[in-house]
């Protein structure tokens, strides 16, 4: 399929279409999580969708298993947010509880020693080197994904912890507007953990009076 290879080049590098517009899509994902729109998650399914294609042709087929994973989550997400829209308080963004919190790291620990025995020891999936690694930011996407579906807080941490693997690998992979955008990630999460940290807290003290005058009743 020669369309996944279609691409220009930049200083000496080939640059994918799917990459470079599967990166776009998903970086306008980080925006729209920000404004916590319903579009945030259409969008973040072509984008993957895109990114998908972009992996095939880079023989990266941990990172094309991950998209087809995203794929999943964000139909997922969509369902989940729209249910949360329908509700009488709408969206709430809330920060995990302490085993939420347990069971995303705990995921994410389990998960990636697992996905990384998949990498060494499949042949299909095999990955030469940095299996781990591949792992860590597989795992690492899926969970920051579903805790994203479930409005928490959290989700953005998660998705700092990655970047910081991330951005280094995509560039060793030969993906390059993956890494630079990888990087400008970091930051948009940085200030979209910021706004919803922010709102949370507004949530739970809107909440706090009511909850003790049902109590005091």
């Amino acid at each position: 399929m020669n369309w996944l290879g279609a691409g220009f080049d930049v200083f000496g590098e080939h640059i994918l279409w799917t990459d470079l517009a599967g990166n776009v899509l998903s970086l306008a994902v980080v925006w729209l999580a920000m404004r916590k729109t319903l579009w945030t998650w259409p969008v973040q399914l072509t984008g993957a969708a895109l990114l998908l294609a972009a992996s095939l042709h880079a023989h990266v087929p941990g990172n094309a298993l991950k998209q087809v994973l995203f794929c999943g989550l964000a139909l997922y997400g969509w369902a989940m947010w729209t249910r949360g829209r329908r509700e009488a308080h709408g969206l709430v963004v809330r920060q995990a509880t302490l085993k939420e919190r347990a069971v995303l790291a705990g995921a994410l620990l389990v998960g990636t020693a697992v996905v990384a025995q998949l990498f060494i020891h499949l042949e299909w999936l095999k990955i030469a080197w940095s299996p781990w690694a591949n792992a860590y930011i597989f795992v690492g996407s899926a969970v920051a994904t579903f805790a994203q579906s479930r409005a928490l807080v959290d989700f953005w941490v998660v998705w700092v912890l990655v970047d910081l693997v991330g951005v280094p690998l995509a560039f060793k992979s030969g993906l390059y507007v993956s890494g630079a955008v990888y990087g400008i990630f970091f930051v948009m999460v940085l200030v979209g953990f910021r706004n919803w940290l922010r709102e949370s807290r507004g949530v739970q003290g809107a909440q706090g009076p009511r909850e003790r005058a049902v109590t005091a009743s």
